[in-house]
């Protein structure tokens, strides 16, 4: 990024997001539009979430490939080379002439809209470390949390003139626009003498390093399967909230945005708490949050409630993401400076990786049943816990530290 963009933490938190929120316009401004879809292309339910499922294993395949690529080649022109295949996935996509095409475009869409997202990760890791990095990655998140915000209701907004169609169309713009701000508002991150060896084995063996790190595996296992929990509540509200409380579009998409203030609220908490608690302090307290609102979800489920409560418990399970978010990056990043890229890559990639598995089991009992959707978001709390007890808590072993510091090229 260039100096002057630096200098200024909003402004350079601004254009990072913009990248970055391509992940949640590529997953979340076609949401209304399902049940709309499922009728035009004659499908279920199922099928339509599968597209849905096809975006997300692409958004965390494709941060396995452009997070090596990142430290190997730079930042930049592996975004470049993604931004310009995303608006053309993106066109694609508005024109597919059945589900099956549509749904492996989702994939492609996904896989090179993976860039933007750990991209600019690796760039603040470049930037910045310790408590900075606590603080610009809380501002970062709650600025890219914008795009959850208005990707629904921009979607509403285009469906008004439009078919689904024009939410296709919309996000190649898109990408056209983020293509433009790649060649013109953007400098190379990292100098070529900081750049890692571009062998294979190289990068078999950046990932075999995280693999075997239990503080940094632990935070990063903590961190996508809660986020998991995120799409399988993606997946499931847009026809729990429409078809069972019968919840119109416009409505529920005012709704899902307000759910994008609550993980703003919590990373906003971070910022404020980034230098007066201590990291892991906070990072506890939002574990736990999310394992309490979590069992209140699957309990308003089970005694099929009214909708209230369950709103006020996701919206609570927003926030306890919003604070998990940037600290469990932070604690997870902060020994992984050399290989940046790759470390972005597994935290992403768990993300969308395990969302990907969460997002169809909340449609498996059909669109008239919110079971699924309980159990399946209360059971990402139980495994966020269990992971975090196991890898994180418990020491390791000396003799493992010991060979851990060995192997460290730090």
């Amino acid at each position: 990024m260039n100096v002057k963009t630096h200098n200024h933490p909003v402004l350079f938190a601004l254009v990072l997001s913009a990248f970055s929120a391509l992940g949640p316009f590529t997953v979340d401004m076609y949401l209304s539009s399902l049940p709309q879809m499922m009728n035009d292309f004659g499908t279920n339910a199922s099928m339509i979430q599968m597209s849905l499922t096809t975006s997300l294993l692409g958004l965390g395949l494709g941060q396995l490939v452009t997070g090596p690529l990142s430290d190997v080649y730079g930042r930049r022109k592996p975004l470049f080379i993604s931004m310009v295949l995303y608006l053309l996935a993106s066109m694609a996509c508005a024109f597919s002439p059945n589900i099956g095409i549509f749904i492996a475009l989702r994939f492609l869409q996904g896989f090179v809209a993976s860039a933007g997202l750990v991209i600019s990760r690796a760039i603040v890791r470049d930037r910045y470390s310790g408590i900075e990095m606590v603080k610009f990655i809380a501002l970062l998140t709650m600025i890219s949390n914008v795009a959850p915000l208005i990707s629904p209701t921009a979607g509403s907004v285009v469906t008004t003139f439009t078919s689904w169609i024009g939410v296709f169309i919309f996000l190649g713009f898109l990408g056209l626009f983020l293509t433009c701000m790649t060649i013109w508002g953007m400098k190379e991150s990292l100098p070529a003498d900081r750049r890692v060896p571009g062998s294979v084995m190289e990068v078999v063996r950046n990932y075999g390093t995280l693999l075997r790190d239990r503080g940094f595996m632990g935070y990063a296992l903590v961190n996508g399967i809660l986020f998991s929990g995120v799409f399988a509540y993606v997946a499931g509200t847009p026809f729990i909230y429409q078809t069972m409380y019968e919840i119109s579009p416009q409505r529920f998409s005012v709704l899902f945005a307000l759910n994008g203030l609550g993980i703003i609220l919590g990373s906003q908490l971070v910022k404020q708490l980034a230098g007066r608690m201590d990291e892991r302090r906070i990072f506890r307290i939002g574990l736990l949050l999310a394992f309490i609102t979590t069992a209140a979800i699957l309990v308003v489920v089970l005694s099929h409630g009214p909708f209230l409560p369950l709103f006020i418990s996701i919206f609570l399970f927003a926030v306890s993401i919003g604070i998990i978010g940037p600290v469990s990056f932070t604690l997870a990043m902060e020994s992984q400076g050399h290989i940046a890229g790759s470390a972005a890559a597994v935290l992403g990639t768990l993300q969308f990786g395990l969302g990907a598995v969460t997002s169809p089991l909340v449609g498996i009992a059909g669109e008239n049943s919110a079971l699924p959707f309980g159990i399946t978001i209360f059971m990402t709390s139980i495994l966020a816990v269990i992971s975090y007890l196991i890898l994180v808590r418990r020491p390791a072993p000396a003799s493992h530290l010991i060979e851990q510091r060995k192997g460290d090229p730090s």
